[in-house]
C-alpha cells in the first residue's frame, strides 16, 4: 500500500487588491511507496514548493486529495486534517527540511537537535544520546556542536536542518530545495546525506533545479512540464 497519494491537486491564489487569481498547480497526481525516493524537478515558478506545502498543510489545497498513511490515524486525507491532527503528524509523522535554517536564537547546535528529540517527550538522557547520533551520524564536526549555527557554512546548515527532521524519525521526510546555493561539493555532501537516508529506509519526497543531481538517486521522477510526468525506471509515462 502507498505511503503517499496526490489525486488531482490544485491550488489557486488570490491577490485580493488586484482582484486577481494566480494558479500555481493543477491536476497532480502521483503516489510514493514505503522507502522510495520521488524527486519533483522544474523551472522557478512551476509549483514546486507549492506541492510540498501542499503536503506539510502549509497551503490548503483548492482540489484534490493527498492521502498519507499515518501510524495513529490510519488513512487520513491531508486535505481535511484538523489543525490539531496536523500539529501531531509535524510532531511525529511528516518532516520538513528547507534549504533555510530558521532557528531560535542563542541555542547552540546540539540544543535545537536535543529539542527537536524532547518536544516527542523523550528524557533529558535519551535527547542528548539522540542528538549526538544525529549529528555524528549527518557528519557535522563536534567542533560545531556547541557554538550557534548562524554561522555555519550553507551545506553545514542543512545537515543541521537534516538532522532535527530525522532525529524524529519522521515516517515521511519533505525536502525543498535542498541544494539550493550550495557549491558543487557541498552538493555532493548533501547526495551523502540523501543517500544514507534512502539506506536507512526513509520515504522522501523532494524538489531540485538540477535534474542532473538526482542522477542513480530517486526510485521516481516527477516532472513539473506543461503536461506533469512520471518518469520511473527510464520509462515515461504520463500522470
Amino acid at each position: 500500500m502507498a505511503i503517499l497519494e496526490v489525486h488531482n491537486l490544485g491550488k489557486n491564489f488570490i491577490n485580493h487588491y488586484l482582484g486577481t487569481t494566480r494558479q500555481a498547480i493543477n491536476g497532480i497526481s502521483f503516489q510514493l511507496e514505503k522507502g522510495q525516493f520521488i524527486g519533483i524537478v522544474g523551472k522557478s515558478g512551476s509549483g514546486k514548493s507549492t506541492i510540498l506545502k501542499s503536503i506539510y498543510r502549509t497551503y490548503i489545497p483548492n482540489q484534490g486529495n493527498i492521502l498519507f498513511e499515518s501510524e495513529r490515524f490510519g488513512r487520513l486525507d491531508l486535505t481535511k486534517a484538523t489543525e490539531r491532527q496536523v500539529i501531531y503528524l509535524r510532531k511525529h509523522e511528516i518532516g520538513y527540511v528547507s534549504q533555510f535554517l530558521n532557528v531560535m536564537p542563542r541555542r547552540t547546535c546540539r540544543q535545537l537537535v536535543e529539542k527537536a528529540v524532547l518536544e516527542m517527550g523523550e528524557s533529558d538522557f535519551r535527547a542528548k544520546c539522540q542528538a549526538e547520533a544525529a549529528l555524528e551520524h549527518f557528519e557535522l564536526d563536534p567542533s560545531l556542536w556547541d557554538t550557534f549555527p548562524n554561522t555555519f557554512s550553507g551545506g553545514e546548515k542543512l545537515r543541521l536542518n537534516i538532522a532535527m527532521a530525522t532525529v524524529k524519525k519522521p515516517r515521511l521526510l519533505l525536502l525543498d530545495e535542498p541544494t539550493a546555493s550550495l557549491d558543487h561539493q557541498s552538493k555532493e555532501k548533501v547526495r551523502e546525506v540523501i543517500e544514507k537516508l534512502k539506506a536507512s529506509g526513509k520515504t522522501l519526497v523532494g524538489i531540485f533545479h538540477d535534474i542532473t543531481f538526482m542522477d542513480n538517486l530517486c526510485d521516481q521522477i516527477f516532472n513539473m512540464s506543461t503536461k506533469p510526468t512520471i518518469i520511473k525506471a527510464g520509462v515515461r509515462n504520463e500522470s
